[in-house]
């Protein structure tokens, strides 16, 4: 009879969600060379993500906010929903102050983001994969701060009050894309598409199409959203 030692080290299987091919081949070395981790699949979009899960059942999903024709978070809330039992760490480039909570309340366990050195990402990995809940240092005091004094950080200018979709949308549109071309891409109706559009300037306070326009193309400008 042969039977499992109990002192063999676990080994993590680990999938990857990322649509930067050259990230991702970075990433999987990384993860390769320690101890107790292997990388099982690695797609960049939601609808592969969701087969590979339930094919190679993954102990944790690293997903980027940004994903081939949707969204991180669009996954993370799938995931959810069909209550898939998988832990998820998000790893991406976009703006901790704005995504990082978003991707927590919608269920990841963690928010990382790609600038930390890959010693910080694997202490990250290993945190989520026991169980707790990992966010940086200075996002963590950000998000106490914000807490205490109600307050959002001042270069946010009401983005903190978008919806998902509508801030989905609103990247969209400082990228230049056109309302057929979200309609597409989003799986969405382009009236749906037109309706967050004005949701977006309501909320932001903006007059015209041409200064939503101008407003998204400087955050995509400057937040490389």
């Amino acid at each position: 009879m042969n039977e499992t030692s109990s002192t063999e080290p676990q080994n993590y299987k680990v999938l990857l969600v990322e649509d930067h091919p050259m990230f991702r081949e970075h990433l999987g070395m990384l993860i390769k060379r320690e101890l107790g981790m292997s990388v099982c699949a690695e797609t960049d979009n939601i609808q592969d993500a969701i087969i590979l899960i339930q094919q190679h059942t993954p102990d944790i999903a690293i997903v980027d906010i940004t994903l081939r024709g949707s969204s991180g978070l669009e996954l993370i809330k799938n995931l959810r929903a069909q209550e898939l039992d998988i832990k998820i760490l998000v790893l991406s480039m976009h703006d901790e102050d704005l995504y990082a909570e978003r991707a927590l309340r919608a269920g990841a366990m963690g928010y990382i983001s790609k600038n930390e050195a890959s010693k910080e990402v694997i202490r990250a990995i290993r945190s989520v994969l026991e169980g707790q809940v990992y966010v940086s240092q200075q996002l963590n005091a950000k998000i106490l701060t914000r807490i205490t004094q109600k307050n959002s950080p001042k270069h946010l200018a009401g983005l903190e009050t978008l919806a998902d979709r509508e801030l989905e949308v609103f990247q969209m549109l400082g990228r230049g894309k056109s309302t057929k071309e979200i309609a597409k891409t989003l799986f969405l109706g382009e009236s749906t598409v037109e309706t967050y559009r004005a949701r977006i300037k309501d909320k932001l306070q903006l007059r015209s199409a041409a200064e939503l326009y101008l407003r998204a193309g400087e955050w995509v400008r400057d937040h490389g959203a």
